[in-house]
């Protein structure tokens, strides 16, 4: 085996959640080029993994790079995304390849109609089943993550208050039914005994503002000045971290840091909740309002509520947070 290119597009979690596929195929195939198709918008989450060979990266359409690929002439293609447009380059390529189950038909109808046939097995698990073929086991070593030198965060450069210690609070997502209110995040804040360091995007720059406002000085706003390497340092380097289902509680999971996830619309039991197997010491903790009819309602999210009372994020246990994170 010589050549085996991975498949994976989008996004940031979904990414990081493939690292010990690639970890594992090097390890595994120590005289295989381990190569990797993505979007170049994710180019920085994976350019300095040391088990790579190369990054393939694209903008707008991959079949610009068809004919280089086609030239590398792969012995193996591993498709961790699975939909329309990975089975349009398996086709062209016409090479042996591996794949996995997506679950789309149970989410469906536990979405639907309430019927739960999910798997009770992590989305990293189910990856492994596309390289099966070549005898490519999980080490149970976890996810990885690997900050550029140059992107590592000095702490010198936050308020004093900051630099002895904070909780990590990361405030963004992709979907607002996934998302903290953030008057249950500053609520959370200031009861806290330690201070706060909010993380998100350019986008959440605004969220984290009214967040400070409500909480004070405690709270630090550091959504959009940070890289997502950047952003991965203060992760890293914080005492515990706090967040919604997004792709920096991923990375939390890589650095095997304490972890609570807060959970919405969407459910852990879809397989992608904080994966610290083979970290030690990591704790990860679950918060969600159980019992709810309307729960789940999506398998990704919604800008609002549909049923316009949000009692999935409105009525977590903000008491339960405090305590675990003062502990």
């Amino acid at each position: 085996m010589k050549k085996i290119l991975i498949i994976r597009f989008s996004s940031i979690g979904d990414i990081i959640l493939t690292t010990p596929v690639i970890r594992c195929l090097k390890t595994g195939l120590p005289d295989a080029e381990i190569h990797y198709l993505t979007k170049k918008q994710n180019q920085s989450i994976l350019q300095e993994n040391p088990w790579l060979t190369r990054i393939w990266l694209y903008e707008k359409n991959f079949k610009e790079l068809l004919p280089q690929l086609k030239a590398e002439k792969f012995d193996f293609i591993v498709d961790l995304h699975k939909n329309l447009r990975s089975r349009y380059l398996l086709l062209n390529l016409r090479k042996p390849c591996g794949t996995f189950q997506k679950l789309n038909l149970k989410k469906w109808l536990i979405v639907n109609f309430r019927v739960d046939r999910l798997p009770r097995i992590h989305i990293v698990d189910r990856y492994f089943s596309a390289v099966k073929p070549l005898g490519i086991v999980n080490d149970r070593k976890g996810l990885d993550y690997f900050i550029p030198s140059g992107e590592e965060v000095d702490l010198s450069i936050l308020p004093d208050p900051f630099r002895a210690g904070f909780v990590a609070f990361v405030i963004g997502g992709k979907h607002r039914t996934k998302i903290f209110p953030e008057e249950k995040v500053a609520q959370v804040c200031t009861r806290l005994s330690q201070p706060v360091v909010l993380l998100g995007g350019k986008e959440d720059v605004e969220s984290g503002n009214r967040i400070v406002q409500l909480a004070g000085s405690a709270v630090y706003n550091a959504c959009g000045r940070f890289s997502i390497n950047q952003s991965a340092s203060l992760i890293r380097q914080a005492a515990k971290v706090i967040t919604n289902d997004t792709g920096l509680m991923h990375i939390a999971a890589a650095f095997g840091k304490d972890i609570l996830s807060v959970w919405g619309n969407t459910i852990p039991e879809f397989g992608m909740f904080p994966y610290v197997e083979g970290k030690e010491n990591a704790v990860s903790r679950i918060f969600e309002v159980k019992g709810l009819s309307c729960r789940p309602c999506s398998k990704i999210g919604f800008e609002k509520c549909p049923k316009g009372h949000f009692r999935c994020m409105l009525d977590q246990d903000t008491a339960a947070m405090i305590s675990a994170l003062n502990q």
